[in-house]
């Protein structure tokens, strides 16, 4: 499955490569959710409502569906490492500029093209590490750079809270900058490229017309159930279902639709972490301001609050990692969604009086089983992929997650703009604010008890279930 020359492997060293790759996910993640926390400085500052302001963690994820496949594609075409250097290039870049934003609109167009970057950045990342290890080595590093997603993700707010508190929240942007310049220049000196042997056209049709997936899906989800939203929903399927039979006749696709039929433990796989996202990534941005405007912590207090799931799933996902090579990857992984799921459990009974060690205590539950759960199914996914299809397995596995984050957050939209509405962001939201988070976390149980369910029953799907 290594697909770099024997020249590559002789001169580039593949620890050198996974320390650029997890600093890359680390920065990545950081640069979308440290703004979180600012959320509310941010706010007042430019005078922004609780609808745009609930479009500032969604606009990432829109621009991250629409350029993933692209950018999987391009990884496999054109290289790799070229990729995720020009995708550093862009997320920090755009983040910087962010820092001199004068208006909302802007922040929100500057946080698509921050997603732009972080797409090209995802889609490459397991796909260089799965071309420099070798098979039975490489749960350690998929384990790592999963750690250092979900580190970047839930260190994210401690960071920004901490930054908004003492600088303010426009320097929450600069954030990311230090790390990526050592991303950077680490890059410039690991010699050579990896693509895939096989040189296809690339398919700039499918790229457009799956982009037209993402924003119907998308603006359509959060403004449910206004007729003019549904239909964009139903022609956001309807869309999709012409992509698919496109890809699936095209002689050189965007994404081969044949790896699904080939391998149900693939695409089951691909369904049981979108479940798993679509629950965890609202949990950051309705956690913040559950603690800042119902509990009434400071940004630095939610920051550190928060920072107890990042620790946990740094420490964990590694471990569980390592575990995937010696030990069937459902039942780490089916192990995990439960834990989650008993964590979000707990989150549920939140009130306006909780206790700290309370909250602390599910993030505990949730950050050990998201840990548990994405280092095994990671490799599950990466396993089952041909050895000229990494960057685009790797690709698809990023858009699972993200098509999950987007389903989730479009519908924590939809709630804010129910319950919420165009309410200044304050103390005085604080009741329908936590009416919002209760019927998120109860929106996100349901996604996981579904998620437990799937990743048990893909155990049958395929014949080799057994050794991965």
């Amino acid at each position: 499955m290594n697909t770099n020359s024997p020249t590559l492997d002789k001169i580039a060293s593949p620890w050198l490569v996974l320390v650029t790759v997890c600093l890359g996910a680390f920065v990545a993640p950081l640069g979308m959710a440290s703004v979180n926390v600012a959320i509310p400085a941010l706010a007042e500052d430019l005078a922004a409502n609780a609808v745009l302001v609930s479009w500032i963690p969604t606009v990432v994820l829109i621009s991250n569906i629409m350029f993933m496949l692209p950018a999987g594609k391009c990884a496999d075409l054109w290289g790799r490492k070229r990729l995720f250097f020009l995708g550093v290039c862009v997320n920090a870049g755009t983040s910087a500029v962010a820092f001199f934003a004068q208006s909302i609109e802007v922040v929100l167009l500057l946080r698509f093209i921050q997603g732009i970057g972080s797409a090209m950045m995802f889609a490459t990342s397991m796909a260089l590490l799965i071309s420099v290890f070798p098979a039975d080595k490489r749960g350690l590093p998929l384990g790592l750079n999963a750690a250092c997603i979900y580190l970047g993700l839930t260190l994210a707010p401690a960071l920004g809270g901490w930054v908004t508190e003492a600088l303010g929240w426009r320097y929450v942007f600069l954030l990311p900058l230090p790390i990526a310049t050592v991303v950077l220049g680490i890059l410039m000196r690991v010699p050579g490229e990896w693509h895939s042997h096989t040189k296809d056209r690339f398919d700039w049709r499918g790229a457009v017309l799956f982009a037209a997936v993402a924003v119907c899906l998308a603006v359509g989800l959060a403004g449910l159930p206004d007729i003019e939203n549904a239909a964009l929903v139903v022609l956001a399927l309807v869309l999709l279902a012409v992509f698919v039979r496109m890809q699936a006749r095209a002689k050189a696709p965007l994404i081969r639709v044949q790896m699904f039929r080939e391998s149900k433990l693939f695409s089951m796989s691909l369904a049981t972490a979108s479940l798993m996202y679509a629950s965890s990534y609202p949990l950051g941005f309705m956690l913040s301001l559950y603690l800042q405007y119902v509990r009434g912590y400071s940004a630095g207090d939610a920051g550190q609050i928060l920072l107890v799931q990042a620790l946990t799933m740094a420490f964990v996902a590694p471990i569980a990692g390592r575990l995937s090579d010696f030990f069937p990857a459902r039942w780490l992984a089916s192990a995990g969604c439960a834990c989650t799921l008993a964590g979000f459990a707990l989150l549920s009974t939140l009130d306006g009086t909780t206790e700290r060690l309370d909250i602390m205590l599910a993030l505990l539950l949730v950050g050990f089983g998201f840990g548990f759960f994405s280092s095994p199914n990671n490799h599950v996914v990466m396993h089952s992929a041909q050895a000229h299809e990494v960057g685009v397995a790797a690709a698809t596995l990023n858009l699972a997650r993200v098509m999950g984050n987007l389903v989730g957050m479009s519908l924590v939209n939809l709630f804010v703009h129910w319950h919420l509405g165009d309410s200044a962001m304050s103390r005085a939201i604080a009741e329908p604010l936590l009416l919002t988070f209760h019927q998120a976390i109860n929106l996100a149980m349901g996604f996981l008890l579904l998620a437990t369910v799937l990743s048990l029953l893909r155990g049958r799907a395929h014949a080799a279930a057994t050794s991965v």
